[in-house]
């Protein structure tokens, strides 16, 4: 008997209660969160445990994730990097450089909106949009 990995239920358990916001902004992935951590008194850090490698016409991709856990509560926030070497974790999206989930707990509308909008407020960030679960093809490329 062969089993088989049901990614659909994987990338269903892990986007269950959880956020995404896509981001546009041309900065270095540790000048975002020195940005973020200075605005928002977070306290982003690198977690290579969970950067997310991918393999694409046999070459590999790393694509590095930083991780902020919310001192109260269950709360982890997730900052993807979009792009490495001209590959994308979500090439449905290739205009955004940064993935933020949140997961972990229930986010408040108006607490996402509000994270939304301080990030709207750092110098070179384009856009900030909320990614639906829906719009994305790749979901089991953000599953570490």
């Amino acid at each position: 008997m062969k089993l088989k990995l049901d990614l659909d239920d994987l990338a269903n358990d892990f986007f269950d209660n959880t956020r995404l916001a896509g981001i546009v902004a041309p900065l270095k992935s540790y000048q975002f969160c020195w940005h973020l951590n200075h605005l928002l008194h977070f306290d982003f850090r690198i977690n290579n445990d969970i950067e997310i490698q991918l393999q694409k016409k046999k070459r590999h991709y790393y694509f590095s994730v930083f991780e902020y856990r919310e001192p109260l509560g269950s709360l982890v926030h997730y900052l993807y990097n979009n792009q490495y070497d001209g590959e994308y974790l979500l090439p449905e999206f290739r205009h955004l450089d940064f993935l933020w989930l949140m997961k972990g707990d229930t986010v408040p509308d108006a607490f996402f909106q509000q994270i939304l909008a301080s990030v709207k407020t750092i110098s070179g960030v384009q856009l900030v949009m909320e990614l639906t679960n829906e719009k994305i093809k790749n979901k089991g490329h953000l599953i570490f």
